[in-house]
């Protein structure tokens, strides 16, 4: 592939996805999408634990959606471009195994809107989040409006989008938009770590727990204790079960 550059690690049991644009500080074009896509369909999930997505260099994750790209657009282009990006970033969101967001640097816009889609975000220190579409005269497209204020106070989610405000990985760690803040040089290291003790638990278990969480999180609470009761029950049919109980009593 041209823009995404794929690696494996077997000893944490993950892939790393690396959007490799350095020259437009990683931006989403159709072609980078589509690439994206396709490398999702090279992620052995009968193998690998979790996905890692990052951006190439020290300065940015995704800066954005490339504005040249979109300049010219026609209301019908428009609508393919968002309808695909929006569901390429579903199919991240609903993956079977755990997705990572290893925040490098700027994450604005299209940026923002894939590091949203991933389960959860580590970022680097010199990490950058935003949403400035309203600037531009157009809307966040990618899922912005919805996962934004899903993942940290609507009030915040809001006064980002409306005034385009930039946030650093201080405040993002504040707000529960990233999990971890690192040193640029020592983010993968700290990923890495996590993606391996995902590893160490039951892939299947693992992959059940997603899809409950996914399932469950836009239901009532009856509805998503519904859903967790079945899953819960679905796991005592697997023999991984039953050998990973019996090895903790023997301990």
């Amino acid at each position: 592939m041209k823009y995404i550059k794929i690696q494996k690690f077997p000893e944490e049991k993950t892939t790393l996805l690396t959007i490799s644009r350095e020259s437009a500080l990683n931006a989403l074009n159709m072609e980078v999408l589509k690439e994206l896509d396709l490398a999702l369909n090279e992620v052995d999930t009968n193998t690998c634990r979790s996905i890692i997505i990052t951006g190439k260099g020290e300065k940015s994750f995704v800066a954005g959606a490339d504005i040249g790209y979109m300049q010219n657009f026609s209301k019908e282009q428009a609508q393919d471009f968002t309808i695909f990006g929006s569901g390429l970033f579903k199919r991240i969101e609903r993956f079977t195994i755990p997705v990572i967001a290893a925040v490098n640097g700027y994450a604005l816009g299209g940026g923002l809107e894939l590091a949203l889609a991933c389960d959860f975000r580590i970022a680097s220190e010199n990490a950058i989040f935003g949403l400035p579409e309203l600037g531009l005269g157009i809307i966040p497209g990618f899922g912005g409006t919805q996962r934004l204020m899903r993942t940290i106070p609507t009030g915040k989610a809001k006064e980002m989008i409306y005034t385009g405000a930039k946030i650093d990985s201080t405040m993002a760690k504040q707000l529960g938009l990233v999990n971890g803040v690192y040193p640029i040089d020592e983010l993968m290291e700290h990923v890495k770590m996590l993606a391996k003790r995902i590893a160490k638990n039951d892939a299947e278990a693992v992959k059940i727990a997603k899809k409950a969480m996914n399932e469950g999180i836009d239901q009532t609470i009856s509805t998503g204790l519904e859903i967790e009761s079945i899953m819960f029950s679905q796991c005592f049919e697997r023999e991984e079960q039953q050998n990973r109980m019996k090895r903790f009593l023997e301990k």
